[in-house]
C-alpha cells in the first residue's frame, strides 16, 4: 500500500499531460500521452501500479525547487559520499515567446542526473505498468536503452547505462562531480517505435523546456502586487493544467486522491468544469494575459454550446477535447492512496443538474467584455438563450456547487449564480443584440434577489445559509459580494462572514465547505483550501484588510515546499488531501491576492450600494495588461 504523503509530490507538465515526482525521486503518476489517458505510472494509487525512480543508493537527504520561472524540477540528494541533483521535466517543445508553450510537445519525460560534489552511487528502477497498473509489459534491452511494449502503450527509454531486466529494469552507476547522465522516456502509439534519444539531444531538449517556460512567464506574467511570487507560480500551475490543443484546463491532473484518508469521496478530476473555467478566467486575467483567457473561453463556449431549452440540463463539465459522456467506473485492482478506495475513472457528476453554470458561463463572457466584440452571432445567440434559461429555471432545485449525491435542493449559491447570469446578460445586452429581452431579464433578476433575501437568510443564525429554509452554513455564500449580489460591508453579509468564521473554521484556521448537511455520502472530509481564500477575498472587499491578509496567510500554509496545493487539508494534522495539485486552490490564491492588494491601495467603501456587474467591474476585476 503506497503511503507517500501528497505534499511530497511535485508537478511536471508539457501542457498536454502531467507527472508527479516524489521527494525521493520517484515518478509515481504519469498518464500518456494526455491528462485523461490511462496511466503508465500509477504507484500513487497502488504500490505495484508502476513507477520510475532515480535516487542515491543508501541513505540521503533531499531538497528541491523549480528552476526559476519554470516548472522544471531540480532535486538535490545529499548522500554521505557526495551530492547529486536530478533535473526533471516533461519536454514542452520549442517556444520562442511562450504563446505556443506545449503545442509541439513530444510526450517525452526527461530526467538528467548531475554530479555536484564527491561521487555518489545512483540506482534506477523503471517499472511501467500500463492501463493504471493492470498490465505488466514486455521490457527488452536494445542499443541505447530499453523498449517497452504492452497494451496501447509503446515506450522507449533512452539510457547511457545498462539495465538488468525482469518485469522491471534496474541499474546502478556512479556519478562524479561535473558529470551529467541523461535519461528520457517517450510514448508513441502502439505499432510505432519510440526513438531512443542521444545524450546531447536530451540535454538540448531540457534547455529548450526551461527556456520555453521562462519565455511564457516573461511574456504573460504581468501581476504586480502582494504575494507576487506566489501569484506568478500559481499562474504557471494553471498553465501546466491547460490542455494546449484545445485550451481546456483540468481541475487536477489526478484521480481518486481522497478527501478523507480511508474514505470513499474519491473522484476523477481530469476534466474541465464550466464553474472552474469561470474562476480560472478570473485568475488568468490577473496572473497571465487576456490571450490565455480568450482562448479558454472560446473552447469553453464551443464545448457548452448546445440548445439550453432542448436539453434537460446544461452540461456542467466536459472532457479535455469537449467530450460529453464522462461515465464513471471503478478500478477494482487498485487499492487507492493509503487504501482509500474505490479508485474511479470518469465522473458521474456530468449528469447532474447544477443551475449555477448559467451564471458562471455568462460571467466569463462578461469579464472578457470588448474582447468578445467579434464573437460569432451563433455564440451571442447561445449566451442570450442561457440567460433566458436562467430566468425560467432558477426556481428549480439542483445538486449545487458541491455536487451532492443526495436529493436536489434550492441551493442559495445556485440561485445567486442565476441572478449573476441575468445581471451579466443585462450588462452585455448591446453586445449580444438582445435589448428587447432586458425587461424580462430584469424582472427575473429582481425575483431571484427577493427570494434569496426572504428564503436564503436565516434570522436565527443571522446568516445566509446553504439552501432555502436551511439551518446549514455553507462557505459558498462568501461569493455573494464577490459577484455583486450584496455589499460585503452590509449588515447581512458581515454577519454571514462572522458566522462562517465562528462555525466553519477548523483548528488550523482553514474553512470547511459546510457541516451538518446530508450530501448523500458516508464519512467526512477536510477543510477546503478555496473556501479559505474566498473568506480572505470577501474580507478584503468588506474593507477588513488586516483580517483578509491573515486569512490569506492561513490558506497559503496549504502549499508544499514547491508551492503546490491540494483541494483540502486534514483538520487534525494539516496534511494535504484530495486531488493534486488542485486548480481551484491556485485560482483562489490568485484572486484573493489581487483583491487584498486592491483593497490596500484603494480603500474601497464596503458599505456602498452595489449594482451587480458595475460593482464587479469596479472592485473584483482587474484591468489586464495586454501582452
Amino acid at each position: 500500500m503506497t503511503c507517500t504523503p501528497i505534499a511530497d509530490y511535485a508537478l511536471l507538465s508539457d501542457c498536454q499531460t502531467a507527472a508527479l515526482v516524489s521527494r525521493d525521486g520517484s515518478v509515481d503518476w504519469l498518464c500518456l500521452p494526455h491528462f485523461d489517458s490511462r496511466a503508465v505510472f500509477a504507484r500513487l494509487l497502488g504500490e505495484e501500479a508502476g513507477h520510475w525512480s532515480i535516487r542515491p543508493r543508501g541513505s540521503f537527504l533531499s531538497r528541491r525547487a523549480y528552476v526559476e520561472r519554470s516548472l522544471v524540477l531540480r532535486t538535490e540528494f545529499c548522500a554521505p559520499s557526495g551530492t547529486v541533483a536530478v533535473v526533471d521535466a516533461l519536454a514542452s517543445g520549442p517556444s520562442a515567446d511562450g504563446h505556443d508553450l506545449g503545442s509541439r510537445a513530444e510526450h517525452l519525460l526527461l530526467r538528467v542526473v548531475e554530479g555536484m560534489e564527491g561521487e555518489v552511487e545512483v540506482e534506477v528502477e523503471f517499472a511501467p505498468r500500463p492501463e493504471y497498473g493492470l498490465l505488466r509489459p514486455l521490457l527488452f534491452p536494445v542499443e541505447g536503452g530499453l523498449r517497452c511494449h504492452g497494451g496501447p502503450d509503446t515506450l522507449g527509454l533512452a539510457s547511457p547505462v545498462s539495465f538488468e531486466v525482469t518485469d522491471r529494469a534496474k541499474a546502478r552507476f556512479t556519478v562524479r562531480a561535473g558529470e551529467r547522465v541523461p535519461f528520457a522516456v517517450q510514448h508513441v502509439p502502439a505499432g510505432r517505435t519510440a526513438p531512443l534519444w542521444p545524450a546531447g539531444e536530451i540535454l538540448a531538449r531540457l534547455d529548450e523546456t526551461v527556456g520555453a517556460w521562462q519565455a511564457w512567464s516573461d511574456e504573460h506574467q504581468v501581476y504586480r502586487g502582494m504575494w507576487q511570487e506566489e501569484v506568478h507560480h500559481s499562474g504557471r500551475v494553471l498553465q501546466a493544467l491547460t490542455f494546449r490543443p484545445t485550451g481546456a484546463v483540468v481541475a487536477a491532473p489526478t484521480t481518486s486522491l481522497p478527501e478523507e484518508v480511508g474514505g470513499v469521496r474519491n473522484w476523477d478530476y481530469r476534466f474541465t468544469w464550466v464553474r472552474d473555467a469561470a474562476f480560472t478566467l478570473d485568475a488568468l486575467w490577473i496572473a497571465a494575459c487576456p490571450d490565455e483567457a480568450v482562448a479558454f473561453f472560446d473552447w469553453m463556449a464551443q464545448a457548452a454550446a448546445v440548445d439550453p431549452e432542448g436539453q434537460p440540463n446544461m452540461q456542467i463539465m466536459f472532457g479535455i477535447r469537449g467530450e460529453c459522456d464522462l461515465s464513471e467506473r471503478e478500478l477494482e485492482h487498485l487499492p487507492g492512496w493509503r487504501g482509500s478506495g474505490p479508485v474511479r475513472v470518469g465522473n458521474a457528476a456530468w449528469r447532474q443538474r447544477q443551475l449555477d453554470v448559467y451564471g458562471e458561463l455568462l460571467g466569463a463572457a462578461h469579464r472578457l467584455g470588448p474582447y468578445l466584440a467579434d464573437t460569432n452571432p451563433a455564440t451571442k445567440c447561445f449566451l442570450s438563450r442561457l440567460a433566458d434559461a436562467a430566468a425560467v429555471r432558477w426556481k428549480e432545485p439542483d445538486q449545487g456547487i458541491w455536487e451532492v449525491r443526495s436529493a436536489a435542493q434550492h441551493f442559495v449559491y445556485s440561485k445567486a449564480m442565476c441572478w449573476t447570469a441575468l445581471d451579466r446578460a443585462i450588462a452585455m445586452a448591446d453586445l449580444l443584440k438582445a435589448g428587447r429581452r432586458v425587461p424580462v431579464w430584469s424582472r427575473a433578476r429582481q425575483d431571484i434577489h427577493e427570494a434569496i433575501e426572504a428564503q436564503g437568510w436565516n434570522p436565527d443564525l443571522r446568516a445566509y445559509t446553504q439552501a432555502f429554509g436551511s439551518d446549514v452554513l455553507d462557505a459558498s455564500v462568501l461569493v455573494l459580494p464577490l459577484v455583486g449580489f450584496t455589499p460585503a460591508g452590509g449588515e447581512r453579509m458581515r454577519s454571514t462572514i462572522n458566522a462562517i468564521r465562528d462555525r466553519l473554521t477548523d483548528p488550523q484556521g482553514m474553512i470547511y465547505r459546510y457541516k451538518g448537511s446530508d450530501d448523500g455520502l458516508p464519512g467526512g472530509e477536510g477543510a477546503f483550501v478555496l473556501c479559505t481564500f474566498w473568506l480572505a477575498q470577501a474580507l478584503a472587499v468588506a474593507g477588513e484588510v488586516d483580517e483578509a491578509q491573515a486569512a490569506f496567510e492561513r490558506a497559503a500554509t496549504a502549499m508544499n515546499d514547491v508551492g503546490l496545493m491540494a483541494e483540502e487539508v486534514d483538520p487534525a494534522t494539516g496534511e494535504l488531501l484530495g486531488n493534486f495539485p488542485q486548480a481551484f486552490s491556485h485560482i483562489g490564491l490568485i484572486n484573493a491576492a489581487w483583491s487584498i492588494s486592491q483593497a490596500k491601495q484603494h480603500q474601497w467603501d464596503p458599505a456602498r450600494i452595489v449594482e451587480g456587474s458595475a460593482f464587479y467591474r469596479q472592485t473584483c476585476l482587474p484591468t489586464p495588461t495586454q501582452s
